[in-house]
C-alpha cells in the first residue's frame, strides 16, 4: 500500500511540476508585461510634459517676429521724440502713441535693456560698440548708452548698444 501512495505521490508531483514550471513562467511573463506597461506609462507621461512645455514656449514667444520688427520704430519714435522742440504740438501726440506702444508691447512680455551710465556691462544683455577713458564711471562699467536693447519674456532679442569705461593710462 506504501506503493501506491508513493505511486501516487510521484504522478501527483509530476503533474504538479508542469503545472508549477507553467505558473512560473506566466508570473516571470505578468512580471514583464507590468514593467513594460510601467515604462510606456513614463515615457507617455515625458512626452505629455514636452508637448506641454512645446506649447508653452510656442505661446509666450508668438509674437516674436513683430516685436521684433517694431524695434526700428521705437528707436525712431524715440529719436524723432529726442528732436522735437518741447512746444512742438506733434509732438505730445508721439509721446502718447509710443507710451501706448511700449504698453501693448509690455503686455504681451517686451521689456527694454537699457543700462544706465555707472551700470555693470553684461555681455549676455550689452554689446559693447567701444571704449573710452572717463572718470565719470568706473572701469568696466558702462559709460554711455548708444541704442536700448530689448527682451522678450527674458529671451534677448538684441543687445543694448553701448560704450564701456575703461582704465585711463
Amino acid at each position: 500500500m506504501q506503493d501506491a501512495g508513493a505511486a501516487g505521490a510521484a504522478e501527483e508531483a509530476e503533474v504538479d511540476n508542469p503545472l508549477a514550471a507553467e505558473l512560473e513562467a506566466l508570473r516571470g511573463e505578468v512580471e514583464q508585461l507590468r514593467a513594460e506597461s510601467l515604462r510606456e506609462r513614463a515615457d507617455l507621461d515625458n512626452q505629455r510634459k514636452r508637448l506641454a512645455r512645446e506649447l508653452e514656449n510656442a505661446r509666450r514667444f508668438a509674437n516674436e517676429r513683430l516685436l521684433s520688427e517694431l524695434l526700428p520704430l521705437f528707436d525712431s519714435m524715440e529719436a524723432g521724440l529726442a528732436a522735437a522742440a518741447p512746444a512742438d504740438p506733434l509732438r505730445e501726440g508721439l509721446e502718447l502713441t509710443l507710451r501706448q506702444l511700449h504698453r501693448i508691447a509690455a503686455g504681451n512680455g517686451l521689456t527694454e535693456v537699457a543700462p544706465a551710465p555707472g551700470d555693470s556691462f553684461d555681455p549676455e544683455r550689452h554689446q559693447a560698440m567701444s571704449m573710452i577713458e572717463t572718470g565719470d564711471v568706473p572701469p568696466g562699467s558702462i559709460a554711455q548708452l548708444f541704442q536700448k536693447g530689448y527682451a522678450l519674456n527674458e529671451r534677448l532679442l538684441r543687445p543694448a548698444l553701448v560704450v564701456v569705461a575703461q582704465h585711463g593710462d
